[in-house]
């Protein structure tokens, strides 16, 4: 069976739809968890609205497309995102735990987004690849500012522990 690249690319669309959904899903349940840490619950509100912008241009090149977004998919991976968010909870660490893979995730995003526009110029559908090109350097930004957060986070993590107070939450 052969695959034009036009179908590739709006497979991509959709995949890389779900994958932010799933990470907003991520998002919005951890920023409820983190009132002890200010500075990171600041940077996921941040990032949560320029996540909402990135499905928002997704979502006008999939209509571009004439397609629209897979609801399946869609929720199945909504899901994803909130299990994986509650799995972290259950665990002593869950804002470390969140923070790690918050970190990696900015990494696959950015992946996600430079195959996209690899795939929109094989398929010749460069309408839209500017507004990916901007995506690529929103999450390059996010993953800085994650990676600056991450000793402090921790800092502060090791001293509520270690004074016996709750350090998620």
């Amino acid at each position: 069976m052969t695959t034009d690249a036009r179908s590739i690319y709006v497979t991509a669309l959709r995949n890389t739809h779900a994958m932010e959904q799933q990470g907003l899903q991520q998002m919005e349940t951890q920023v409820s968890r983190l009132e002890r840490y200010p500075d990171y619950a600041a940077l996921l509100n941040r990032h949560i609205g320029t996540t909402r912008q990135q499905l928002q241009r997704l979502e006008q090149a999939l209509g571009a497309a004439g397609e629209s977004i897979s609801g399946i998919k869609e929720t199945v991976t909504s899901v994803a995102g909130t299990v994986g968010a509650t799995v972290h909870g259950m665990f002593q660490d869950e804002t470390l735990k969140n923070l790690y893979a918050g970190y990696a995730y900015q990494y696959e995003q950015i992946g996600a987004y430079r195959s996209l526009i690899t795939i929109a110029e094989a398929a010749g559908e460069t309408a839209h690849i500017s507004a990916f090109r901007q995506s690529v350097q929103e999450e390059e930004q996010a993953a800085q500012e994650v990676a600056g957060i991450i000793e402090p986070v921790t800092r502060r993590y090791v001293e509520l522990t270690t004074s016996g107070d709750k350090a998620d939450r």
